[in-house]
C-alpha cells in the first residue's frame, strides 16, 4: 500500500498521508516515499506546489510511529533520524513550495514534518507540540534548530521543555501557522502561489530561507544574488508586457 494519497490539481497536488488507522506516524516506509516524491516535483518543475496533509480528520501526523520505533535498535533509530532530517530539508532546498494543512494532531516528528514546509495552515480542532521529552528524548529530526528560528528562542525552549500541546489559536498567535483554516484555504494559497512567475517564486523562497539568520549585509547579497536570477528570464518581460497591456500574465518558467 502506498503511504501517500497523491491527486493533482493542475500545476500543485495534495500528497495526503496513508495512515489514518496510525494516526497518519512517520514509519521508516512513509520517509522513504516522502523522499522520493520531493525528489519527483524537484527534478519536475510541472509541479510548483504541494499541500501536505494527513488522512482523516485526527491526526496530520501524531509523530514517530512507536510500535516500530520500539523494536529499533539504537544504530537503527540514529540511521531512521538522520534519513528523516536529510528527507526534511529536501523540502526546504526544493524550488516547489510546501504548504502544510495540519488537519489534525501534529506531535513531535508531525510538527517537525510541519516545520520543513513553507506555509502552515490548521484546523481549528487541531493542536501542535514538540513533546519528546515527556518520551525521555528531544526532538531529533530539526525540531530545536527549526522551531527557534521560527518563534524566537524563548518561546521555543518554553514548548521544547514543557512538551506542551499548542491550540490552532495560539499556534497562529505564535507564528507557528500563518492561519486556522480548512483545506480549501490551503489549495487557495496553492492556486494563488502557483499563479505566480515560476522562478521568482522559488528565487523569494530561496532568498528568505538563506538570508533569514544572516547578517544583512551578507543576507542582502543573497538577495541580491536571486533577483539576477530573474532578471533574464522570459517570464519577467511577460509580467512586464502583461502589466502594460492590463492583462493576466502568462508565465511559463522560463
Amino acid at each position: 500500500m502506498s503511504e501517500f494519497i497523491i491527486t493533482a490539481h493542475g500545476p500543485f497536488e495534495q500528497w495526503t498521508i496513508n495512515g489514518e488507522a496510525r494516526r497518519n506516524a512517520l514509519s521508516r516506509a512513509m520517509v522513504t516515499e516522502l523522499k522520493a516524491n520531493v525528489e519527483r516535483v524537484s527534478a519536475d518543475r510541472k509541479v510548483r506546489c504541494v499541500v501536505l496533509t494527513g488522512a482523516g480528520n485526527k491526526a496530520f501526523c501524531a509523530g514517530a510511529d512507536l510500535k516500530e520505533r520500539a523494536g529499533m535498535k539504537p544504530e537503527e533509530v540514529t540511521a531512521f533520524l538522520d534519513g528523516m532530517r536529510k528527507t526534511f530539508r529536501s523540502l526546504e532546498l526544493s524550488d516547489c513550495v510546501f504548504i502544510a494543512f495540519l488537519n489534525g494532531a501534529a506531535f513531535g516528528g508531525g510538527t517537525e514534518l510541519s516545520l520543513c514546509c513553507d506555509l502552515r495552515v490548521i484546523a481549528a480542532e487541531a493542536e501542535m507540540g514538540l513533546t519528546e521529552v515527556k518520551l525521555g528524548i528531544i526532538p531529533g529530526a530539526g525540531g530545536t534548530q527549526r522551531l527557534p528560528r521560527l518563534v524566537g528562542k524563548g518561546v521555543a525552549k518554553e514548548l521544547i521543555l514543557t512538551g506542551r500541546r499548542v491550540p490552532a489559536l495560539e499556534a497562529v498567535s505564535l507564528g507557528l501557522a500563518s492561519k486556522v483554516g480548512t483545506l480549501d484555504d490551503a489549495h487557495g494559497l496553492a492556486k494563488t502561489i502557483c499563479g505566480n512567475a515560476p522562478i521568482a517564486v522559488s528565487a523569494a523562497k530561496h532568498a528568505i530561507d538563506e538570508g533569514a539568520h544572516l547578517d544583512l549585509d551578507a543576507a542582502l547579497g543573497v538577495e541580491q544574488q536571486q533577483y539576477a536570477h530573474t532578471l533574464g528570464t522570459e517570464d519577467r518581460l511577460e509580467g512586464l508586457k502583461a502589466f502594460a497591456e492590463k492583462r493576466p500574465p502568462v508565465y511559463r518558467g522560463r
